[in-house]
């Protein structure tokens, strides 16, 4: 029997999905997006709670006008504070991928692309972090959330070329809320919890929506084909 030719329009997608997935890292569930929002908001919490306390009401603003003593002494809780939302938001981010790539089928989390992702994503994170870091110190307080949401937005931009290009949006809002923050210190906390906390949930929620929602419901429907 002569076999069936394919569908050239068929193999050239599925060469191009092969692609993509040797180049770019797509295991990235969406849920951990969701669950980094969720940790930045609680976060944002956590650190509008310790202003109060320390510097009464408006304590985040109050913080602009505090000495070099006062910054260095409230500088151990605000460092600490970051380091636990970065740890608690990876390892949300790890569980939630990781269950993605065994659903999937695919042998391991550590591919090529992810390195590359990885890479991508640090260099400004790291460059960003010291370059804040250095800004709360010497007396610029009012400049730390807007350089972390201008850094984090450039990193997902950067780190877009790697994984879907739908982070690159997520990228752009921060940056421009960073820019914001830039114009109206004063609501650098509430820009803070809507870039790291609502802008990731609601990525988050796109991207589960569109590419893990459907894949579960397409696995899950019965099969009528003879």
């Amino acid at each position: 029997m002569k076999p069936v030719a394919q569908d050239p329009l068929a193999q050239l997608t599925e060469i191009r999905a092969i692609m993509e997935r040797s180049s770019r890292f797509l295991s990235l569930s969406g849920l951990s997006g969701v669950g980094a929002g969720v940790v930045a908001l609680a976060g944002t919490a956590i650190g509008h709670y310790y202003l109060e306390q320390q510097y009464g009401a408006q304590g985040y603003q109050r913080l602009f006008q505090t000495s070099e003593g006062e910054r260095l002494a409230a500088l151990p809780f605000l460092l600490g504070l970051a380091v636990a939302m970065i740890l608690a938001a990876l390892l949300v981010a790890a569980f939630f991928t990781l269950r993605r790539t065994r659903r999937d089928g695919l042998r391991s989390l550590w591919t090529a692309p992810a390195r590359r992702l990885l890479l991508a994503l640090l260099v400004p994170l790291v460059a960003g972090g010291l370059f804040c870091l250095q800004l709360f110190l010497s007396g610029a307080p009012e400049l730390v959330v807007p350089g972390l949401l201008v850094f984090y937005g450039l990193a997902l931009l950067n780190g877009g070329k790697y994984t879907l290009d739908e982070i690159k949006y997520l990228g752009l809002t921060l940056v421009a809320l960073g820019l914001i923050a830039l114009l109206l210190p004063g609501y650098g906390l509430l820009l803070f919890g809507a870039g790291f906390g609502l802008g990731h949930i609601g990525y988050g929620l796109l991207m589960y929506n569109r590419y893990e929602r459907p894949v579960r419901a397409k696995a899950g429907k019965p099969n009528f084909a003879p």
